[in-house]
């Protein structure tokens, strides 16, 4: 049992909650007994190293049994040694060093994509986290993060992901630009959501959502440049009925994802 939270193989895993030490070493942080059992069902050979205490262990039995499964041994510690290695203030117990797995836009241009999601300078991880969640839950093909946007293996943008971050295809570190580009050139028309655009609703009586589409979602407190908003084919605003000032950018894009999904299979 490994007992002492200041030894370096701990300090090293605690290290990856910092973006230099994941850009150096190409690992990142999974927390958490959801989180790494959609890694061991998905994508097991991602996992490096997997670490429990020995009271999560017996709580989340599958874990050990799906980590022997994929011939990988669960060590276990301290509750002291859980809490140095964490990003989180309370650890579940369950900590898991991965290797980083991002896919290439050619590739997911390649497999003939039907709705995606493009974050351009998204900086909150919550949020990007969600909306990855919210592209799982709804079937898009992909997420797109420009470099501008917030690190994909940033610890709260994996916990957001609620595993999700194994279900679907994320590239990352492109430029707009060439997104948007490639992404007209694939086929699929880029509709911006945004507050000047035309009410979500009268697109969806037009039935413009239902051919392959790139949702493109901009910054939180500024939206897109007016520069990246010209390069859209279109527009499209969630309307607020109630009284609310704004709505989350997570929100608004999981209910712009929706409607693509609900339009493409109602075709």
């Amino acid at each position: 049992m490994i007992d002492n939270p200041r030894s370096p193989r701990v300090r090293a895993v605690a290290k990856l909650a910092k973006r230099d030490a994941r850009s150096e070493t190409g690992l990142f942080l999974l927390e958490g007994p959801q989180a790494v059992s959609e890694a061991l069902e998905f994508r097991p050979e991602l996992l490096v190293e997997l670490f429990a205490t020995p009271t999560a262990s017996e709580r989340h039995g599958a874990i050990a049994r799906m980590a022997a499964e994929a011939g990988l041994e669960v060590e276990f510690v301290t509750e002291d040694v859980i809490d140095a290695m964490a990003d989180t203030v309370t650890p579940q117990g369950v900590i898991a060093v991965c290797r980083q797995f991002p896919t290439s836009l050619k590739d997911i241009l390649g497999g003939e994509p039907k709705l995606i999601a493009v974050l351009e300078e998204v900086r909150d991880p919550g949020n990007a986290g969600t909306i990855i969640r919210a592209a799982d839950a709804a079937g898009a093909d992909a997420v797109i993060l420009t470099g501008r946007s917030v690190d994909l293996y940033n610890p709260k943008v994996v916990r957001a992901t609620t595993g999700s971050l194994f279900h679907i295809p994320v590239a990352v570190g492109v430029e707009l630009e060439a997104v948007l580009e490639k992404t007209k050139g694939a086929g699929l028309q880029v509709i911006a959501a945004d507050i000047k655009g035309v009410d979500l609703l009268v697109e969806r009586t037009a039935g413009t959502l239902s051919g392959p589409t790139a949702w493109l979602f901009g910054n939180e407190a500024r939206g897109l440049s007016d520069e990246h908003f010209a390069l859209a084919d279109r527009a499209i605003s969630v309307p607020i009925y109630g009284h609310a000032e704004s709505m989350n950018l997570a929100t608004a894009a999981s209910v712009c994802l929706y409607e693509s999904a609900f339009a493409q299979r109602s075709v």
